[in-house]
């Protein structure tokens, strides 16, 4: 049976933490879709708010409610192609299947991945988006990447660096649904700092 999340937690979590910290709350997009991978998607979007982003999980999709690559069902904040320009401080791609390739196919997440890399602002791709998404568009052209390893994502890529989180630049690739975790604190990192991410590993007994 299909259980459904309507994100109340994360939703009201993420009103508190807004409410404690508003000036510092840096924006977050994550795109989701019809695939996407669950662990990826809730423990990105669950760190980034304990730290103070606010974050926003936008569909792909025709409306705001995906099914995720194991059957859960998520309702996302809003629509890709319904967002108003903004320049994003991190936009961070799951992955799974076919999740990663309807990421991939969307014009309007196309559009906002393309702008945040020609701003040098920070763009991030876990699991097969790494393969998927962003190295079709060339966002990966001269850098060390990494993504999940199974050969026909290993192939697109050529050659993946070494280690769980790989950081090069502005962009940031990690590996898949075990090394999430360690993805989003170095998001978290890379946005609030060292002693953030430090908080937060305590905090969650990491």
């Amino acid at each position: 049976m299909v259980r459904h999340i309507r994100r109340l937690l994360l939703l009201s979590a993420a009103r508190g933490t807004r409410a404690f910290s508003a000036n510092a709350a840096k924006r977050v997009l994550v795109p989701v879709a019809n695939g996407s991978e669950e662990i990826e998607l809730t423990c990105i979007t669950d760190t980034l708010v304990r730290a103070g982003a606010e974050v926003t999980i936008a569909s792909v999709e025709a409306g705001t409610t995906c099914v995720m690559s194991r059957g859960l069902t998520i309702v996302a904040d809003a629509r890709v192609d319904a967002l108003e320009p903004t320049d994003w401080d991190l936009v961070v791609c799951p992955g799974g299947m076919p999740g990663a390739e309807r990421l991939r196919d969307s014009e309007a997440l196309d559009a906002i991945l393309r702008a945040q890399d020609a701003r040098g602002a920070p763009l991030a791709a876990v699991c097969a988006s790494p393969a998927v998404v962003l190295q079709p568009k060339g966002l990966l052209d001269k850098r060390s990447a990494t993504c999940y390893p199974a050969e026909p994502f290993v192939a697109a890529l050529g050659a993946v660096a070494d280690g769980d989180v790989v950081r090069d630049g502005h962009v940031t690739t990690s590996r898949g649904p075990g090394t999430s975790l360690a993805f989003a604190l170095d998001l978290v990192d890379q946005l609030y700092g060292p002693e953030k991410a430090a908080e937060l590993r305590a905090q969650m007994l990491v």
